[in-house]
């Protein structure tokens, strides 16, 4: 349900959001914290269908600060969102004009949960030091996206020279899997050092330089970063020891390639991370990220200057397409013809399934000579020796073998 109030005041959205609770049961005691969302106005709803979704994971309350014009007379267009429209959260709009877009702060605080934490997220261009922005500094965790602002490597410089305890980046949170696919191949056999590493990333991609920077601090070794085309992400990571290399490429989509020495090549998944993956991530913890903050202070100071994939050889994506092409077709191969195979020993005939099959078999079969003295069969009526067998269907008696003649070799077969 979407309730809409135009030129509305922040005491009328909250007499709104009582009279909602009240009526409709749209309960705010289940909120687990308040997540402020300050961008512009042509980009709120796509910020909104990522807090809607992260918020099936995390209850809260949303409260969107949309910064409209500035020009003209100050106006407070409000919006309240519950039911389906908003997720398992509650969601307030609020479309600020005029002089009130630089206040977005004074509109924020009567609409917070009280003794709820406050989260801040910032999903367009991000402030140059967020703890000092009016909204953050209410804030206990701030989120930023530097891959979303015009030049994402500055914005990374300048979130590294503003860096306070409480701050993170959804650029930080997309390389979550990259971090633990790496990791878990250096857990395995051989237990070597890495000498060095080469991480080939797009040329605009805070990513890529933010795990070339976590790898020199964990492992302590130089850290090559190699560019790639604008747009392209991160394309792969080589970690050189002497045993052999471990490399981890992903060309395009949501498949990479593993190699390890001593390992078959192996296709792991790596999909790109939504918004929405990354921003549950960072709401699951509301405690300062000192990794990150090492990582974005420290690590990212000790980078080599970044060079071109064709100047430092780093990971190349045409090759790992190749060589994903080869996997994909040898698995066809292998599943074609797995269906087609025929089995190698044919199965053997059934047998008898009752007793009429039984007797009728044996009354075919032939009977040697020395016991019927020439005959060649025993049907039915047929001579035997001298005498006929009696075609009554039945047991006679002469057909129970005598106990005390079988050692003699009189009577039937044992």
């Amino acid at each position: 349900m979407i309730i809409d109030l135009p030129s509305t005041s922040t005491s009328a959205l909250n007499r709104r959001l009582v009279d909602l609770r009240e009526t409709g049961g749209a309960v705010a005691l289940g909120r687990v914290l308040t997540l402020v969302i300050c961008t512009g106005d042509e980009e709120a709803e796509e910020a909104i269908a990522a807090a809607n979704d992260a918020s099936r994971e995390h209850p809260c309350r949303v409260l969107v600060v949309a910064r409209g014009s500035r020009r003209g007379a100050n106006r407070l267009d409000g919006q309240i969102r519950v039911g389906g429209d908003a997720g398992a959260s509650e969601v307030v709009v609020a479309r600020l004009y005029g002089e009130l877009a630089r206040h977005g702060d004074a509109v924020v605080v009567p609409l917070l949960l009280p003794d709820a934490p406050v989260v801040a997220w910032w999903p367009g261009e991000p402030p140059a030091v967020p703890a000092e922005d009016p909204i953050g500094a209410m804030a206990q965790r701030r989120i930023t996206d530097s891959g979303a602002a015009r030049r994402p490597l500055k914005a990374l410089q300048a979130l590294a020279a503003g860096h306070a305890p409480g701050d993170t980046d959804l650029a930080w949170s997309r390389v979550t899997l990259w971090r633990g696919l790496l990791a878990a191949a250096l857990d395995q056999p051989p237990h070597d050092p890495v000498r060095s590493a080469v991480v080939t990333g797009a040329e605009d991609s805070p990513s890529a330089d933010l795990l070339a920077g976590w790898l020199g601090l964990a492992l302590g070794c130089p850290v090559s970063r190699v560019r790639s085309e604008p747009g392209s992400g991160i394309v792969g990571v080589r970690l050189e020891r002497g045993s052999g290399d471990v490399e981890l490429v992903r060309p395009e989509g949501a498949t990479a390639l593993l190699t390890a020495p001593g390992q078959p090549e192996r296709q792991v998944s790596l999909p790109p991370r939504s918004v929405r993956d990354c921003l549950a991530e960072e709401l699951r913890r509301l405690d300062p990220d000192e990794v990150y903050g090492d990582v974005l202070t420290q690590g990212l100071r000790a980078l080599a200057r970044p060079r071109r994939a064709a100047e430092a050889g780093g990971s190349s994506r045409e090759d790992a397409r190749r060589r994903l092409a080869g996997h994909r077709a040898a698995e066809r191969e292998t599943a074609a013809a797995v269906r087609g195979a025929e089995p190698e020993d044919a199965p053997a005939e059934p047998g008898p399934t009752d007793d009429s099959e039984v007797v009728a078999g044996a009354a075919a079969a032939p009977v040697p000579d020395e016991v019927t003295g020439g005959s060649t069969s025993a049907g039915a009526g047929e001579p035997v020796g001298s005498e006929l067998v009696p075609d009554d269907g039945g047991a006679s008696a002469a057909d129970v073998a005598d106990p005390q003649a079988v050692g003699e070799g009189r009577g039937g077969a044992a």
